[in-house]
């Protein structure tokens, strides 16, 4: 499925989807961490857990990695600078 989303923004001269968040509906792999930083998309969110790899290349590349979002709540593990004060307050409760 985000291959198909990248290749549609890259047909429709969409790249980079610097206004996109990708939100998964299993693990935050390495892969889709990858696709994430090359397609220009700047958070990744998931409702399981990153692989440490993924956080890796999160830090290294400046993307906003989201795990464990379910509800209210979530686990930020790279890229905090782009959630607001209002955005973690709400998911803390």
């Amino acid at each position: 499925a985000v291959d198909k989303l990248v290749g549609r923004a890259l047909q429709n001269a969409n790249l980079p989807l610097s206004r996109v968040i990708l939100l998964v509906s299993g693990r935050a792999s390495f892969e889709l961490a990858q696709k994430a930083v090359m397609a220009g998309i700047p958070l990744l969110a998931a409702v399981s857990a990153p692989s440490s790899l993924a956080v890796d290349l999160a830090t290294e590349t400046n993307l906003t990695l989201i795990g464990f979002l379910r509800g209210h709540t979530m686990n930020v593990y790279a890229g905090e600078h782009r959630l607001t004060l209002r955005a973690v307050a709400a998911a803390q409760g």
